[in-house]
C-alpha cells in the first residue's frame, strides 16, 4: 500500500498480553481517504490492531507494545503523546452500537461539548451535518429529542458513526460495524462508509468477505497475529500471493 501517501504508518508493531504475543512485527500503511479492510479468522489480532491504533490498550497493565505508529508526524505510541488527543483524531465505532442513554441530539453533540464547543448554533449545525453524513438525518430530523435507545440497531450504529464524525477525526476505525445488523441496515452502513471516505480515512475489521470486496480499496489479511499480505482488494481476492490468503478468501478455513 505504499504507492499512496499514507496517513498512518505502522512499523514493526508488536503487542503482548502478558506472555501472549498477540501482534507480531506488523508493518502496514493506511492511505488517506481510502477504506482499508482487515480480514482473517477470529482471534488473529484484527481487533487488537484496531485498538492499538487509538490507544485503547492503555488501561490494561498486562499489555506491552513495541514498535511505532506514525500519524501526523508523531509516534502515537510514545509516552508523551496525549491518548485523548489520539482518540479525537482517530475515532472508533464498535461492533455493538453503544449510544449513550441520552437524546439523539445529545449523543451527537456530546463530543463537541466535552471538547469545549459552546456556540449552540454551531453545535446544531454540526449535529445535522454529522447525521446527514451518516445517512440518518432524514429518519430522525423530527425526533432529535427522542432517546437514542429507542432507535433500531441499524439506526443506533449510524448514530454512533455520526457521533464519531462530529468531532472531525481524520481516521475512523470500525470493528465489525455490521455484524449485529440485518442486510438492509448493513447496506445503509456500507453506503455511509463509501461516502465518508471523501472526508475521512476508514479502517474496517470485517468477517464478511463480500463486504470487504464491496467497500474496501485495500485489504490486509491477518493470521495468528501477523499480516500475511496486503494490497488492492481486487488483487487480494482474485490473485492472492500466499496459500494461506487463498485458502481464507476461498472459504477453506476460518
Amino acid at each position: 500500500m505504499t504507492q499512496h501517501s499514507n496517513l498512518l504508518e505502522i512499523q514493526h508493531l508488536n503487542l503482548y498480553f502478558g506472555k501472549k504475543h498477540a501482534l507480531k512485527d506488523i508493518n502496514l500503511g493506511i492511505p488517506k481517504n481510502k477504506i482499508v479492510a482487515l480480514i482473517g479468522p477470529s482471534g488473529c489480532g484484527k481487533t487488537a490492531l484496531l485498538r492499538t491504533m487509538n490507544r485503547m490498550h492503555d488501561l490494561n497493565p498486562d499489555v506491552k507494545i513495541t514498535g511505532a505508529i506514525h500519524f501526523d508526524g508523531h509516534n502515537i505510541l510514545h509516552g508523551n503523546t496525549n491518548p485523548v488527543r489520539v482518540r479525537r483524531d482517530i475515532g472508533m465505532v464498535f461492533q455493538k452500537p453503544n449510544p449513550f442513554p441520552k437524546s439523539i441530539f445529545k449523543n451527537v453533540a456530546y463530543g463537541l461539548e466535552i471538547n469545549g464547543m459552546r456556540d449552540s448554533a454551531e453545535i446544531r449545525q454540526r449535529v445535522e451535518d454529522s447525521l446527514r453524513a451518516a445517512y440518518l438525518w432524514e429518519e430522525v430530523r423530527d425526533d432529535l429529542d427522542k432517546s437514542a435507545l429507542e432507535l433500531s440497531g441499524g439506526q443506533q450504529q449510524r448514530l454512533c458513526i455520526a457521533r464519531t464524525i462530529a468531532v472531525e477525526p481524520q481516521i475512523i476505525l470500525m470493528d465489525e460495524p455490521c455484524s449485529a445488523l440485518d442486510p438492509i441496515s448493513t447496506g445503509k452502513v456500507e453506503e455511509t462508509m463509501l461516502q465518508l471516505k471523501e472526508q475521512f480515512t476508514l479502517v474496517v475489521v470485517t468477517h464478511n468477505m463480500q463486504q470487504a470486496q464491496r467497500v474496501a480499496d485495500f485489504t490486509a489479511f491477518m493470521y495468528l497475529g501477523e499480516v500475511i499480505e496486503h494490497g488492492d482488494t481486487s488483487r487480494i481476492f482474485k490473485h492472492p500471493e500466499h496459500e494461506l490468503t487463498k485458502n481464507y478468501v476461498h472459504g477453506r478455513f476460518g
